[in-house]
């Protein structure tokens, strides 16, 4: 039997602060029950995270990069994000999904997996690497980094739908893995491809995985949430 469920697009370039706010009001209002799960989809304006595993001379952005360097709580090492990737962050209550963190990253897995699969590309896990692949050689496609407190997740996945990898080389070394190749969905399928074609498919698999049904819930409805300046980019109900 699925769960009801909120999801939450956002539209335009969303600065990387403003979101990491929003989704602690988000963690805040799901662990007191004022919200069921809620899942935020969204594109970010350029920015560097760096996990709590990043490594010293990892990040080597040239002078005058116009990008944002973030300390995060998520775990993993650096990545980027910018226009063109769909990033998605499940804030989910794990005592209604086994609390079991490793079961948790399998399934964000697999959405990611299902979420390619229904757009023409074909992933898959790498024992050893974190992270979604196509193969072959391997191409990194997707990369996922989670924060968890009292069983309640915050950060997620970030899918390179159409945009240029050059900074996930040329401005750090992204996840720690030297010699990385890294892809996306418009290279693969070789045609042009828009993150919101790709949303509906994301949302579609989180559903089939965990076990939800996701109702599109406008940002300044959200019961519980204190305002964030990123409300006003919520798209509201497509």
């Amino acid at each position: 039997m699925k769960r009801g469920g909120y999801v939450m697009q956002l539209d335009g370039l969303v600065p990387y602060g403003e979101a990491l706010d929003l989704q602690r009001s988000l963690a805040g209002a799901v662990s007191q029950g004022a919200l069921p799960d809620t899942v935020l989809l969204l594109e970010h304006q350029p920015v560097i995270t760096l996990g709590r595993r990043t490594g010293e001379g990892e990040v080597h952005v040239p002078e005058g990069a116009a990008v944002e360097i973030i300390e995060t709580d998520r775990g993993g090492k650096s990545t980027y994000h910018g226009p063109g990737q769909l990033v998605c962050y499940p804030i989910f209550d794990l005592t209604r999904h086994g609390q079991d963190v490793k079961r948790y990253c399998r399934d964000l897995e697999e959405a990611l997996i299902g979420t390619l699969a229904a757009v023409g590309v074909e992933a898959t896990r790498i024992e050893g690497l974190t992270g979604i692949w196509v193969e072959s050689p391997p191409r990194k496609v997707a990369s996922i980094g989670i924060h968890i407190s009292k069983w309640v997740t915050t950060h997620g996945y970030a899918l390179n739908v159409d945009l240029d990898p050059a900074p996930f080389t040329d401005w750090i070394t992204a996840c720690g893995l030297e010699d990385t190749a890294f892809t996306t969905i418009a290279r693969e399928l070789g045609r042009a491809v828009t993150v919101d074609e790709v949303r509906p498919h994301a949302v579609a698999a989180l559903e089939e995985v965990f076990a939800l049904e996701l109702e599109e819930l406008p940002s300044e409805d959200g019961a519980g949430l204190r305002p964030q300046p990123v409300h006003a980019h919520s798209a509201g109900a497509r």
